[in-house]
C-alpha cells in the first residue's frame, strides 16, 4: 500500500477519533504521527454487531458527491480482523459507503492494533456526535459500550447500582437518560420501530421494556387496533400490573382503548379572529358571550320540539 502524506489538520482528526498523538513534551518524537495508508475497500469489513445504520439518504449522497470531488479527507480508523487479512472499521462506516458510491476502490485508513473492548469504546464514541441518531442506535451503542467498560473493569456489573459509571458512557446524556436508552434494548423490534419513527416517547418505551415479550406483542396488537401508542400513564400502569403479575392481554387492550386527553377533538379559533366580532372584550368576556349566544340558539329549538309533541 502506498503512503499518503499526513493531513495538515491531522491533530484535529486524531482528537475527533480519540487518538491524538503525544506531545513532544512527553519525551517522544511525534514528528511523524500514526501512518495514513491507502487500503482497498474490499479489505474493509463493518464492525461486528455495530448499532449504527448506514442509511442511503440525501446526506450520504451529498457525502458521496463531496468525496467524488475532493476524496476522503478524514482517514477511516480500522483494526486488524483476527484470523484474516482483512480489517474491521472502527470509525468511518458512512465514509466507506460514500466512497464506494463515489466509485473509489481504495481509501485512506489508520490501522490501530487494539482489542475488541477498546475498539467498541472508540466505535461508540466516534459516532455519538452524529446528528439524527435513532433511539435504537443510541440504545445498543450505550449497551455495547457499557459491556466493554465492564470487561475493562471501568463499570460495575449491576445496572441499577449506585456505583455504575454511566456518566462516563456519554457526555451528551445524563446517567438516568443513558439507563433509559439501555432499557430500550429489551423492547421487541416492532416497538423499537415506533421509537425510531418518533411515534413513541422515550419514557413510554422504557416503561414497556419491563413487560415480557408476550405482553409487548399484546401491546403491539392493541396499538394496531386502536391506532395510537400508549401514553406514559398507560405504559406505567401496564408496567405496575406486570410487576404484580396481574397484567393480561385483555388489560392491555382495555387500557389502550381508554380515551386520552390529547385525543379529544377541540375547535380552536385564534383570539385576533374572535376580537373582530367582540372588540374591546377580554378573552373571558368573549367566552361568556359565546356561551350565552349558544344557549339562546338552543331555546327556540327546544320550544319547537315541545310544540310538535
Amino acid at each position: 500500500m502506498k503512503e499518503k502524506k499526513p493531513n495538515p489538520n491531522w491533530n484535529s482528526v486524531l482528537e475527533a477519533i480519540g487518538a491524538k498523538p503525544k506531545n513532544a513534551s512527553d519525551g517522544e518524537n511525534n514528528s511523524e504521527p500514526a501512518a495514513i495508508t491507502m487500503m482497498p475497500l474490499a479489505r474493509l469489513r463493518p464492525f461486528r454487531e455495530h448499532p449504527y445504520q448506514v442509511r442511503e439518504d440525501a446526506e450520504l449522497v451529498a457525502l458521496s458527491d463531496s468525496i467524488h470531488e475532493n476524496g476522503v479527507l478524514s482517514p477511516i480508523l480500522v483494526r486488524p480482523l483476527e484470523g484474516t487479512d482483512d480489517y474491521e472499521i472502527i470509525s468511518g462506516h458512512r465514509r466507506a459507503k460514500a466512497a464506494e458510491l463515489a466509485g473509489l476502490t481504495e481509501v485512506p485508513v489508520i490501522v490501530t492494533d487494539i482489542d475488541r473492548d477498546a475498539a467498541i469504546v472508540q466505535m461508540v464514541d466516534s459516532n455519538l456526535h452524529r446528528e439524527h441518531l435513532l433511539p435504537s442506535e443510541k440504545a445498543f451503542a450505550y449497551k455495547m459500550k457499557l459491556e466493554a467498560m465492564k470487561h475493562q473493569g471501568k463499570a460495575t456489573s449491576d445496572q441499577s447500582g449506585p456505583k455504575l459509571t454511566v456518566q462516563r458512557i456519554s457526555e451528551g446524556d445524563s446517567a438516568s437518560q443513558v439507563k433509559r436508552y439501555i432499557r430500550l434494548t429489551n423492547l421487541i423490534p416492532e416497538l423499537l420501530d415506533y421509537m425510531d419513527r418518533g411515534e413513541m416517547a422515550l419514557t413510554v418505551g422504557e416503561a414497556l421494556s419491563y413487560l415480557d415479550e408476550e405482553m409487548q406483542y399484546a401491546v403491539l396488537d392493541a396499538i394496531g387496533e386502536q391506532g395510537c401508542t400508549p401514553s406514559l400513564s398507560q405504559a406505567c400502569r401496564m408496567k405496575k400490573l406486570f410487576s404484580d403479575e396481574q397484567l393480561t392481554e385483555d388489560d392491555v387492550f382495555d387500557i389502550l382503548a381508554e380515551e386520552k386527553p390529547n385525543q379529544r377533538e377541540t375547535v380552536k379559533i385564534p383570539l385576533d379572529v374572535l376580537q373582530l366580532f367582540f372588540p374591546d372584550y377580554t378573552p373571558q368576556q368573549i367566552r361568556n358571550a359565546i356561551v350565552r349566544m349558544l344557549e339562546q340558539q338552543k331555546k327556540p329549538q327546544k320550544r319547537s320540539r315541545e310544540e310538535e309533541r
